[in-house]
């Protein structure tokens, strides 16, 4: 059974760093596209970043772009989203998920994990 489970989430104040982990199980990294996504209280989720199956091609919402570095150790079935310079409007559920192919479409996911919290504030 395919599952992914984040962990790394918490609070920290504006300016702070965070790492994300999202560990998969039941399918290896190898062929799968894996897409952070965030849902604050009241919005729609976002994706965030994306890494792709095998050449470790990136993409950055531009909200993030500079700050929130994602990648992949397959040894590991790890994805990472290494979060910098926070801001209060970063606070949100962050998600990881596994899509078949290259996409930032909510949809487009098959397979969620169940999130984590991360909160930006003083």
């Amino acid at each position: 059974q395919l599952q992914l489970v984040e962990s790394g989430g918490g609070l920290v104040q504006p300016g702070g760093s965070l790492r994300l982990s999202c560990v998969v199980s039941g399918f290896t990294l190898d062929y799968y596209v894996i897409g952070w996504f965030r849902q604050a209280p009241g919005k729609e989720r976002e994706g965030v970043s994306c890494i792709s199956s095998d050449d470790g091609i990136t993409y950055y919402a531009d909200s993030v772009k500079g700050r929130f570095t994602i990648s992949r150790d397959n040894a590991k079935n790890t994805v990472y989203l290494q979060m910098n310079s926070l801001k209060p409007e970063d606070t949100a559920v962050y998600y990881c998920a596994a899509a078949d192919k290259w996409t930032m479409w909510t949809e487009e996911y098959d397979y969620w994990g169940q999130g984590t919290q991360v909160t930006v504030s003083s």
